[in-house]
Protein backbone atom coordinates (compact mmCIF):
# COMPACT_ATOMS: atom_id res chain seq x y z
CA UNK A 1 0.00 0.00 0.00
CA UNK A 2 1.56 3.26 -0.85
CA UNK A 3 2.18 5.74 1.82
CA UNK A 4 0.56 9.14 0.90
CA UNK A 5 1.16 11.35 3.87
CA UNK A 6 3.59 12.99 2.25
CA UNK A 7 1.49 14.22 -0.48
CA UNK A 8 -0.63 15.00 2.18
CA UNK A 9 1.52 17.14 4.21
CA UNK A 10 3.02 18.88 1.35
CA UNK A 11 -0.91 19.61 0.09
CA UNK A 12 -1.67 21.04 3.69
CA UNK A 13 2.05 23.63 3.99
CA UNK A 14 0.81 24.98 0.16
CA UNK A 15 -2.59 25.51 1.56
CA UNK A 16 -1.49 27.11 4.71
CA UNK A 17 1.57 28.79 2.68
CA UNK A 18 -0.75 30.58 0.72
CA UNK A 19 -3.20 31.64 3.28
CA UNK A 20 -0.24 32.93 5.08
CA UNK A 21 0.77 34.85 1.78
CA UNK A 22 -2.68 36.09 1.30
CA UNK A 23 -3.35 37.06 4.66
CA UNK A 24 -0.20 39.22 4.91
CA UNK A 25 -1.26 40.57 0.89
CA UNK A 26 -4.47 41.84 2.54
CA UNK A 27 -2.66 43.10 5.41
CA UNK A 28 -0.20 45.00 3.33
CA UNK A 29 -3.33 46.88 1.64
CA UNK A 30 -4.87 47.52 4.59
CA UNK A 31 -1.77 49.80 5.53
CA UNK A 32 -2.04 51.29 2.07
CA UNK A 33 -4.95 52.15 1.89
CA UNK A 34 -4.89 53.48 5.16
CA UNK A 35 -1.93 55.59 4.67
CA UNK A 36 -3.94 56.87 1.16
CA UNK A 37 -6.61 57.99 3.96
CA UNK A 38 -4.17 59.42 6.24
CA UNK A 39 -2.39 61.36 3.56
CA UNK A 40 -6.08 62.05 1.79
CA UNK A 41 -7.19 64.04 5.18
CA UNK A 42 -4.28 65.43 6.05
CA UNK A 43 -4.34 67.41 2.37
CA UNK A 44 -7.82 68.28 2.71
CA UNK A 45 -6.79 69.64 6.01
CA UNK A 46 -3.98 71.79 4.87
CA UNK A 47 -5.53 72.94 2.14
CA UNK A 48 -8.44 74.08 4.45
CA UNK A 49 -5.95 76.07 6.73
CA UNK A 50 -3.25 77.62 4.21
CA UNK A 51 -6.33 79.07 1.89
CA UNK A 52 -8.01 81.51 3.78
CA UNK A 53 -4.25 83.12 5.14
CA UNK A 54 -2.96 83.31 1.89
CA UNK A 55 -6.06 84.96 0.19
CA UNK A 56 -6.61 87.27 2.66
CA UNK A 57 -2.98 88.88 2.31
CA UNK A 58 -3.28 88.41 -1.34
CA UNK A 59 -6.47 90.58 -1.74
CA UNK A 60 -5.68 92.56 1.38
CA UNK A 61 -2.62 94.14 -0.73
CA UNK A 62 -4.11 93.70 -3.93
CA UNK A 63 -1.05 91.22 -5.16
CA UNK A 64 -0.44 91.35 -8.67
CA UNK A 65 1.36 87.89 -8.63
CA UNK A 66 0.85 83.69 -8.70
CA UNK A 67 1.31 82.36 -5.21
CA UNK A 68 1.56 78.60 -5.76
CA UNK A 69 2.15 75.69 -2.35
CA UNK A 70 3.08 72.11 -2.64
CA UNK A 71 3.22 69.66 -0.49
CA UNK A 72 4.73 66.43 -0.78
CA UNK A 73 4.14 66.35 -4.35
CA UNK A 74 0.69 67.83 -3.67
CA UNK A 75 -0.75 70.85 -5.06
CA UNK A 76 -2.29 72.74 -1.72
CA UNK A 77 -2.58 76.14 -2.97
CA UNK A 78 -2.71 78.03 -5.65
CA UNK A 79 -4.09 81.66 -6.80
CA UNK A 80 -3.18 83.94 -9.96
CA UNK A 81 -4.32 87.46 -9.18
CA UNK A 82 -3.99 90.31 -11.76
CA UNK A 83 -2.26 90.65 -14.98
CA UNK A 84 0.73 89.51 -17.12
CA UNK A 85 0.31 92.19 -19.36
CA UNK A 86 -1.45 95.63 -17.94
CA UNK A 87 -2.15 96.81 -21.31
CA UNK A 88 -4.00 94.18 -22.56
CA UNK A 89 -5.39 93.06 -19.31
CA UNK A 90 -3.87 89.62 -20.16
CA UNK A 91 -4.48 87.41 -16.88
CA UNK A 92 -1.68 85.52 -14.66
CA UNK A 93 -2.14 81.86 -14.77
CA UNK A 94 -0.36 78.78 -13.89
CA UNK A 95 1.53 78.97 -17.43
CA UNK A 96 2.84 82.39 -17.28
CA UNK A 97 6.57 82.79 -17.29
CA UNK A 98 7.94 85.29 -14.91
CA UNK A 99 11.73 86.33 -14.75
CA UNK A 100 12.62 84.51 -12.12
CA UNK A 101 16.24 87.28 -12.05
CA UNK A 102 18.87 86.10 -9.10
CA UNK A 103 16.53 82.14 -7.99
CA UNK A 104 18.43 81.41 -11.58
CA UNK A 105 21.87 81.24 -9.16
CA UNK A 106 20.71 78.12 -7.99
CA UNK A 107 21.04 76.65 -11.26
CA UNK A 108 24.27 78.18 -12.04
CA UNK A 109 25.59 76.00 -8.39
CA UNK A 110 23.86 73.13 -9.94
CA UNK A 111 25.86 72.94 -12.81
CA UNK A 112 29.11 73.94 -11.33
CA UNK A 113 28.63 71.02 -8.92
CA UNK A 114 28.12 68.64 -12.21
CA UNK A 115 31.31 69.57 -13.55
CA UNK A 116 32.76 68.77 -9.88
CA UNK A 117 31.38 65.66 -9.57
CA UNK A 118 32.46 65.00 -13.19
CA UNK A 119 35.93 65.71 -12.19
CA UNK A 120 36.15 68.75 -14.45
CA UNK A 121 36.95 71.47 -11.92
CA UNK A 122 37.37 71.47 -8.24
CA UNK A 123 35.87 73.76 -6.38
CA UNK A 124 39.44 74.90 -4.81
CA UNK A 125 40.21 76.05 -8.10
CA UNK A 126 41.69 79.37 -8.64
CA UNK A 127 39.32 80.55 -11.45
CA UNK A 128 42.43 82.43 -13.17
CA UNK A 129 42.60 78.30 -14.64
CA UNK A 130 39.22 78.85 -16.78
CA UNK A 131 39.25 82.83 -17.08
CA UNK A 132 41.61 85.14 -18.59
CA UNK A 133 39.59 88.00 -17.01
CA UNK A 134 41.38 85.70 -13.64
CA UNK A 135 45.09 86.20 -14.54
CA UNK A 136 46.12 89.67 -13.02
CA UNK A 137 47.69 89.88 -10.20
CA UNK A 138 44.28 91.10 -7.97
CA UNK A 139 41.85 88.43 -9.27
CA UNK A 140 44.46 85.29 -9.47
CA UNK A 141 43.90 84.07 -6.37
CA UNK A 142 40.35 84.25 -6.19
CA UNK A 143 38.58 80.45 -6.28
CA UNK A 144 35.45 78.92 -7.52
CA UNK A 145 33.99 78.19 -4.29
CA UNK A 146 34.14 82.28 -3.02
CA UNK A 147 32.31 82.93 -6.69
CA UNK A 148 29.73 80.51 -5.67
CA UNK A 149 29.47 82.05 -1.91
CA UNK A 150 29.76 85.58 -2.98
CA UNK A 151 33.17 85.72 -0.72
CA UNK A 152 35.10 86.52 -3.81
CA UNK A 153 35.35 90.58 -3.15
CA UNK A 154 34.52 90.93 -6.65
CA UNK A 155 31.88 93.90 -7.30
CA UNK A 156 32.04 94.36 -11.38
CA UNK A 157 34.86 92.24 -13.10
CA UNK A 158 37.64 94.50 -13.99
CA UNK A 159 37.08 97.12 -10.49
CA UNK A 160 39.33 96.30 -7.92
CA UNK A 161 38.29 94.02 -5.24
CA UNK A 162 36.25 94.77 -2.12
CA UNK A 163 37.98 92.96 0.10
CA UNK A 164 40.66 90.06 0.04
CA UNK A 165 38.92 87.41 -0.98
CA UNK A 166 37.83 84.56 1.28
CA UNK A 167 37.45 87.77 4.71
CA UNK A 168 33.96 88.60 3.71
CA UNK A 169 30.87 88.68 1.73
CA UNK A 170 29.85 90.60 -0.51
CA UNK A 171 26.49 89.52 -3.27
CA UNK A 172 27.79 89.30 -6.52
CA UNK A 173 25.68 89.58 -9.85
CA UNK A 174 29.26 89.52 -11.76
CA UNK A 175 31.07 86.39 -9.66
CA UNK A 176 28.20 84.48 -11.48
CA UNK A 177 28.08 85.55 -14.22
CA UNK A 178 32.07 84.30 -14.24
CA UNK A 179 30.71 80.96 -13.11
CA UNK A 180 28.55 80.96 -16.35
CA UNK A 181 31.45 81.55 -18.43
CA UNK A 182 33.21 79.09 -16.52
CA UNK A 183 30.61 76.42 -17.62
CA UNK A 184 30.74 77.28 -21.36
CA UNK A 185 34.24 76.79 -21.32
CA UNK A 186 34.36 73.73 -19.73
CA UNK A 187 31.93 72.09 -21.17
CA UNK A 188 32.03 73.84 -25.32
CA UNK A 189 28.62 74.42 -24.97
CA UNK A 190 26.40 78.46 -24.60
CA UNK A 191 25.13 78.73 -21.11
CA UNK A 192 21.44 78.64 -22.61
CA UNK A 193 22.20 75.69 -23.75
CA UNK A 194 23.44 74.46 -20.68
CA UNK A 195 20.64 74.78 -18.62
CA UNK A 196 18.14 73.94 -21.23
CA UNK A 197 19.46 70.69 -21.03
CA UNK A 198 18.86 70.60 -17.83
CA UNK A 199 15.42 71.59 -17.90
CA UNK A 200 14.49 69.27 -20.58
CA UNK A 201 16.37 66.50 -18.30
CA UNK A 202 13.93 67.10 -15.18
CA UNK A 203 10.61 68.08 -17.63
CA UNK A 204 10.86 71.79 -17.40
CA UNK A 205 9.10 72.26 -20.14
CA UNK A 206 7.81 75.43 -20.04
CA UNK A 207 11.55 77.12 -18.64
CA UNK A 208 13.22 79.04 -21.22
CA UNK A 209 15.89 82.18 -20.48
CA UNK A 210 15.83 85.47 -21.74
CA UNK A 211 18.38 84.86 -24.95
CA UNK A 212 15.95 82.05 -26.38
CA UNK A 213 12.34 83.00 -24.94
CA UNK A 214 9.97 83.45 -28.21
CA UNK A 215 6.77 82.78 -26.94
CA UNK A 216 3.84 84.85 -25.80
CA UNK A 217 2.85 83.94 -22.88
CA UNK A 218 5.49 85.86 -20.59
CA UNK A 219 4.63 88.08 -17.82
CA UNK A 220 5.82 91.72 -19.17
CA UNK A 221 7.40 93.38 -16.05
CA UNK A 222 6.62 97.13 -14.88
CA UNK A 223 6.92 99.74 -12.49
CA UNK A 224 4.72 101.74 -10.75
CA UNK A 225 1.54 100.95 -8.90
CA UNK A 226 -1.61 99.13 -10.35
CA UNK A 227 -3.35 102.61 -11.56
CA UNK A 228 -0.48 103.61 -12.94
CA UNK A 229 2.70 102.02 -14.02
CA UNK A 230 5.23 101.36 -17.17
CA UNK A 231 5.81 98.38 -18.99
CA UNK A 232 10.11 97.98 -18.68
CA UNK A 233 11.41 97.90 -21.99
CA UNK A 234 13.51 95.37 -23.57
CA UNK A 235 12.18 92.07 -21.29
CA UNK A 236 13.68 89.51 -21.44
CA UNK A 237 16.47 90.10 -23.44
CA UNK A 238 17.73 92.37 -21.06
CA UNK A 239 18.39 89.15 -18.94
CA UNK A 240 21.32 88.39 -21.95
CA UNK A 241 25.03 87.33 -21.20
CA UNK A 242 25.79 91.31 -21.79
CA UNK A 243 23.68 93.03 -19.08
CA UNK A 244 22.10 90.90 -15.77
CA UNK A 245 23.58 87.02 -17.70
CA UNK A 246 21.43 84.42 -17.57
CA UNK A 247 23.88 83.03 -14.96
CA UNK A 248 23.04 85.21 -12.52
CA UNK A 249 19.59 86.19 -13.17
CA UNK A 250 18.23 85.29 -16.65
CA UNK A 251 16.08 82.51 -16.52
CA UNK A 252 12.20 82.67 -17.04
CA UNK A 253 9.95 79.82 -15.14
CA UNK A 254 6.26 79.18 -14.13
CA UNK A 255 5.34 78.07 -10.84
CA UNK A 256 4.73 74.37 -11.72
CA UNK A 257 8.05 74.33 -13.14
CA UNK A 258 9.69 75.57 -10.31
CA UNK A 259 8.02 73.18 -8.13
CA UNK A 260 9.28 70.27 -10.29
CA UNK A 261 12.85 71.31 -9.51
CA UNK A 262 12.66 71.70 -5.72
CA UNK A 263 11.48 68.53 -5.87
CA UNK A 264 13.92 67.10 -7.44
CA UNK A 265 16.82 68.85 -6.21
CA UNK A 266 15.79 68.20 -2.69
CA UNK A 267 14.94 64.35 -3.43
CA UNK A 268 17.88 63.54 -4.58
CA UNK A 269 17.37 63.69 -8.35
CA UNK A 270 19.74 66.03 -9.61
CA UNK A 271 22.86 65.88 -7.32
CA UNK A 272 24.38 62.90 -5.65
CA UNK A 273 24.32 63.18 -1.69
CA UNK A 274 27.95 64.39 -1.16
CA UNK A 275 27.82 67.32 -3.72
CA UNK A 276 24.11 68.33 -2.56
CA UNK A 277 25.42 69.04 1.11
CA UNK A 278 28.06 70.92 -0.84
CA UNK A 279 25.21 72.75 -2.68
CA UNK A 280 23.55 73.65 1.01
CA UNK A 281 26.22 74.08 3.11
CA UNK A 282 26.71 77.64 4.78
CA UNK A 283 29.57 79.72 4.23
CA UNK A 284 28.89 82.63 5.43
CA UNK A 285 25.77 84.39 7.31
CA UNK A 286 24.68 87.84 6.16
CA UNK A 287 21.44 90.00 6.86
CA UNK A 288 19.53 89.97 3.85
CA UNK A 289 16.79 93.52 3.19
CA UNK A 290 14.07 90.76 3.37
CA UNK A 291 15.09 87.50 4.68
CA UNK A 292 16.86 88.68 7.61
CA UNK A 293 19.52 86.50 9.21
CA UNK A 294 20.77 83.66 6.34
CA UNK A 295 23.41 81.50 5.67
CA UNK A 296 24.80 81.13 2.41
CA UNK A 297 25.81 78.02 0.04
CA UNK A 298 26.19 77.54 -3.12
CA UNK A 299 23.54 79.63 -5.20
CA UNK A 300 20.53 79.22 -2.32
CA UNK A 301 20.15 80.67 1.44
CA UNK A 302 19.61 78.70 3.94
CA UNK A 303 17.38 79.64 7.00
CA UNK A 304 18.53 77.30 9.33
CA UNK A 305 16.34 78.13 12.30
CA UNK A 306 13.30 76.40 12.69
CA UNK A 307 11.50 75.78 10.49
CA UNK A 308 14.22 75.12 8.22
CA UNK A 309 14.18 76.82 4.77
CA UNK A 310 16.13 76.64 1.51
CA UNK A 311 15.09 79.86 -0.13
CA UNK A 312 16.35 82.58 -2.44
CA UNK A 313 14.95 86.08 -3.67
CA UNK A 314 14.70 87.40 -6.72
CA UNK A 315 14.36 90.79 -8.35
CA UNK A 316 15.33 92.31 -11.61
CA UNK A 317 13.21 95.70 -12.65
CA UNK A 318 9.76 95.09 -12.05
CA UNK A 319 9.59 91.53 -11.24
CA UNK A 320 10.18 90.17 -7.85
CA UNK A 321 9.97 86.24 -6.51
CA UNK A 322 10.90 84.42 -3.98
CA UNK A 323 11.44 80.80 -4.41
CA UNK A 324 11.45 78.23 -0.96
CA UNK A 325 11.56 74.72 0.15
CA UNK A 326 10.85 73.58 3.79
CA UNK A 327 12.22 69.99 3.81
CA UNK A 328 11.03 68.47 6.83
CA UNK A 329 7.32 68.75 5.60
CA UNK A 330 8.39 68.74 1.90
CA UNK A 331 6.61 72.13 1.16
CA UNK A 332 7.63 74.26 -1.84
CA UNK A 333 6.61 77.52 -2.17
CA UNK A 334 6.83 79.47 -5.25
CA UNK A 335 5.55 83.58 -5.86
CA UNK A 336 5.90 85.40 -8.74
CA UNK A 337 5.41 88.94 -9.66
CA UNK A 338 5.47 91.28 -12.59
CA UNK A 339 5.16 94.72 -11.00
CA UNK A 340 7.26 97.42 -8.40
CA UNK A 341 6.79 100.12 -7.15
CA UNK A 342 10.59 100.97 -6.66
CA UNK A 343 10.09 104.51 -5.06
CA UNK A 344 8.84 102.44 -1.94
CA UNK A 345 11.89 100.39 -1.66
CA UNK A 346 12.36 96.84 -1.72
CA UNK A 347 10.71 95.89 2.05
CA UNK A 348 7.56 97.37 0.57
CA UNK A 349 7.97 95.82 -2.61
CA UNK A 350 8.38 92.07 -0.76
CA UNK A 351 5.30 93.22 1.59
CA UNK A 352 3.18 90.28 0.32
CA UNK A 353 6.39 88.08 -0.30
CA UNK A 354 7.37 88.35 3.61
CA UNK A 355 3.69 88.07 4.41
CA UNK A 356 3.23 85.03 3.12
CA UNK A 357 6.50 83.36 3.87
CA UNK A 358 5.11 84.13 8.18
CA UNK A 359 2.03 82.76 7.74
CA UNK A 360 3.53 79.84 6.02
CA UNK A 361 6.40 79.16 8.72
CA UNK A 362 3.99 79.20 11.01
CA UNK A 363 1.82 76.67 9.46
CA UNK A 364 5.08 74.56 9.06
CA UNK A 365 5.35 74.57 12.52
CA UNK A 366 2.25 73.48 13.44
CA UNK A 367 1.74 71.09 10.75
CA UNK A 368 5.58 69.66 12.20
CA UNK A 369 4.04 69.32 15.14
CA UNK A 370 0.95 67.52 14.31
CA UNK A 371 3.11 64.66 12.73
CA UNK A 372 5.33 64.58 15.32
CA UNK A 373 2.30 63.66 17.82
CA UNK A 374 0.72 61.60 15.43
CA UNK A 375 3.80 59.44 14.96
CA UNK A 376 4.14 59.15 18.38
CA UNK A 377 1.04 58.63 18.88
Amino acid sequence: MKNHFPFYFLFVFLICFQSCKKAKEVEAQKIIDQKRIEDSISLAKKTAEIAPLLDSIILKNKFNAIVSVDWDNKKIYERANGFSNFKTETKIDNQTLFPIASNSKQFAGVLILQLHEQQKLNLDDKVSKYLQDYKTKTYQDITVAQLLHHTSGVNFIGERLLFKPGTAMHYSNDGYKSLGDIVENLTGKSYDDNVMALFQKLGMTHSSTGNLFNGNNFASAHLGSLKQNEEVPNMPKRLDKNNISIAAGGILSTVDDLHLWNRSLYNGKILSDSAFQIFVKPAKTFDHYILGKVKYGCGIMIHDENPKTYLHTGYVKGAPSLVMYYPKTKTSVVILSNIANEKLGKKAIYKSHREIRAKIDSLQMLWTKAETKSTAG
